[in-house]
């Protein structure tokens, strides 16, 4: 999963590709309960750019997106908002795999 270095990024990217952002933090334990199942969820949605945000790095992003739980999941195709999975509870790989499931493509 690629990190996202700037919002001018996470911008451009929102704008012109299918992708997926992960807002997280690295203190976060219900973060740290999900990385490991990520790289298999990745692999399985390939058609989407996985991101990882880091929260306290961006956290005017968060405020200007409306996270404010995380881990939390944001995704866009075609320059539009296609779905979140926002919440401050833990998410399971079903719970994660079923909301990237019912985006668009």
């Amino acid at each position: 999963m690629r990190t996202l270095t700037t919002t001018e990024e996470f911008h451009e990217l929102a704008a012109n590709k299918p992708v997926v952002f992960m807002f997280t933090a690295g203190w976060c334990p219900d973060c740290r309960v999900i990385d490991p199942i990520m790289p298999d969820i990745e692999s399985s949605f390939s058609d989407f750019t996985f991101v990882s945000v880091d929260r306290d790095n961006f956290i005017d992003l968060c405020i200007e997106k409306d996270i404010y739980g995380i881990p939390s999941f944001l995704a866009y195709t075609n320059g539009n908002e296609a779905g979140r999975f926002v919440s401050k509870d833990r998410k399971t790989q079903e719970e994660i795999e079923a909301f990237l499931t019912n985006l668009p493509k």
